[in-house]
């Protein structure tokens, strides 16, 4: 029985999209990305909604997984 050369993903025991969701939680806590503007007093926007949040979230995920799969 032949066996099969593992590839990094497969040796780390992630897909590409579990990588690309580890980053995208990464970035997402340390910049505070999708979050609505948390400053006291007049802002030039106004805060983002729950569904704008999700949409940035969303694009974000999927810039990540464009960059893992470049990678890999």
């Amino acid at each position: 029985m032949e066996e099969k050369a593992k590839s990094p993903e497969t040796q780390s025991g992630k897909g590409g999209d579990e990588v690309a969701l580890e980053l995208m939680k990464f970035i997402a806590t340390a910049t505070g990305y999708g979050r609505g503007s948390q400053a006291v007093g007049f802002t030039g926007k106004g805060a983002r909604t729950p569904e704008e949040q999700a949409d940035a979230l969303l694009e974000l995920f999927e810039r990540c997984r464009s960059v893992v799969k470049k990678e890999s």
